[in-house]
Order: C-alpha cells, then structure tokens, then sequence
C-alpha cells in the first residue's frame, strides 16, 4: 500500500513540473507588416511565434509602401535556462515560465518614384548601350 501511494504521490508531482515557453513577437507601427524569421514567413504584426533555441534569428520585415528591414537579432537566454539550471527549471518547478521577447519597429515610408526621372533615366542608359555597341 506504501508503495502504490508513493508511485501515485510520484506521478501527480510529475504531471505538474514546470515548462519553460518560449516566445518572440515582432509588432510594428505601423501594424499589418508580413515577417519572416529565418526565411519562413510567420505572420503579419503583430505576430507572436514560439522558438526553441537562443540565438541569432534573421529578421525580415516587409509592407508595401514601407522600407524593408532586414536585420539581425539575438534572444538571450534567461539565468533560468542556463546548463544545469535549465533542468530544474524545465522539469521539477511546479509551474509555467515563460520567456518573452518583444521586438518593435518603425516603418519608414519609401519616398514616391518620379517616373519622368526614372524614364529619362533608362533611355539615357539605353541610347548608351545602344551606342558602345
């Protein structure tokens, strides 16, 4: 009987150890910008994703009408998370961590595109190419 109470005292404290969840939401202003983290797209801003790993993350943030970016970001890793801590933390402690990271941006307007300069611009390069033939 002893030993059936410890088993069901052992699995009732295991199905409630912690978990660490980890997540990363780009915003924008203005909002609606598509985003892509590691060359796969994930979602117009706001736009929350879960991560697995600390480290670099290539950041593209794209919307018509606004400059791209393209940028390059870190995600530290909490004292929680370090080796050996990351066990306990993971495993034993009775409830939820999570782990936010929260990366804004300003978009910048693109400056609108004088097609008469940009038409002049192309015949001019086309009568020279033309003529070093």
């Amino acid at each position: 009987m002893k030993y059936r109470l410890l088993t069901a005292l052992l699995l009732i404290c295991w199905t409630l150890t912690g978990c660490v969840e980890r997540l990363i939401k780009v915003s924008t202003d203005p909002p609606g910008a598509l985003v892509w983290l590691n060359d796969q797209e994930v979602g117009a801003t706001p736009v929350t994703v879960p991560f697995t790993w600390y480290g670099r993350y290539e950041l593209a943030v794209r919307k018509q009408g606004f400059q791209t970016i393209k940028t390059s970001r870190k995600t530290t890793v909490p004292v929680y998370q370090w080796p050996i801590l990351d066990f306990f933390s993971e495993t034993l402690l009775p409830f939820h961590l999570v782990d936010r990271h929260h990366w804004h941006y300003q978009l910048t307007p693109t400056s609108p595109t004088d097609t008469d300069a940009l038409l002049d611009r192309a015949q001019a390069l086309r009568d020279e190419a033309l003529t070093t033939d």
